[in-house]
């Protein structure tokens, strides 16, 4: 058993939007090398929880989550969504967190922040919401092998290392009198969309106590539309592009965990 001196740093990892903890196996596998990893396994689900615009009570899920497991304060990686909680929680609780890596979670801020708040406020979110998709995803399949030969089918999966979708469809899947149906539901994932912070540009603003950084993927989608002077505000020098799309964790495991250890260790470097 590892000694006070030599166990490793805990990790704390929060997921994507519709991507339950599991999802991320293989990139646990390649960061368990340095880290202990750890995770709550599904966030949004939680009645205690509910998700209401600007995610106040994810914020406050992710917090009682570190609170209760954690004596000390802990790394704190987040993806997308995750990612956007970890900003948060390093505005307003920097003494549960030693440090932070989003990953392809760009803060919205600006013009492009006040035009989603006008979208929200009009409805016109709805129009141009990834959650036009998500409402209508397809939800249920006979079998498991039969919800991953529809997923491998998708051009967004396909490219992902076969044993990362194979953990998506294992963890991703509950019991349907049907069959099988998405464990993380496909309303929780439009609420989710719906209701996406439009305040985060004062974070960008005031900065944090704690350092930040940020990974993401150099062909993401998510990054130009959201636009990254915000986010380079915020980290700095800390802001590192790899080859991937939004979903590089799961599309480049090994990659983008030696990008995570790589921020983490060069921050040990700047204290």
């Amino acid at each position: 058993m590892p000694t006070p001196n030599t166990r490793k740093p805990i990790l704390h990892f929060v997921h994507a939007n519709s991507f339950p903890a599991g999802t991320y196996a293989v990139f646990f596998q390649h960061l368990r090398e340095h880290y202990d990893v750890r995770a709550l396994e599904i966030h949004g689900h939680n009645p205690a929880y509910p998700v209401t615009d600007g995610w106040p009570h994810l914020v406050q899920e992710l917090i009682d989550t570190l609170t209760q497991q954690y004596q000390e304060p802990v790394i704190l990686v987040g993806h997308s969504l995750g990612g956007i909680l970890a900003f948060m929680l390093a505005h307003l609780r920097p003494d549960l967190i030693s440090s932070v890596v989003v990953l392809d979670s760009p803060l919205v801020g600006g013009w492009r922040a006040l035009m989603l708040k006008l979208f929200k406020k009009t409805g016109l979110d709805k129009k141009f919401s990834p959650a036009r998709f998500s409402e209508k995803r397809r939800n249920v399949w006979k079998s498991e092998a039969e919800a991953y030969a529809h997923f491998v089918s998708k051009e967004m999966f396909a490219i992902w290392p076969t044993q990362v979708l194979k953990d998506y469809v294992s963890c991703g899947m509950s019991a349907h009198h049907e069959g099988v149906t998405l464990r993380f539901t496909r309303e929780v994932e439009s609420q989710i969309y719906r209701t996406l912070p439009h305040h985060l540009g004062a974070i960008a603003r005031k900065g944090v106590k704690v350092p930040i950084g940020f990974v993401g993927g150099d062909d993401s989608v998510e990054c130009r539309q959201a636009g990254l002077a915000a986010t380079r505000k915020l980290v700095g020098k800390n802001f590192v592009k790899i080859p991937g799309g939004h979903l590089l964790p799961m599309e480049v495991p090994a990659e983008t965990a030696k990008a995570v250890h790589a921020m983490i260790d060069s921050f040990k470097l700047k204290a």
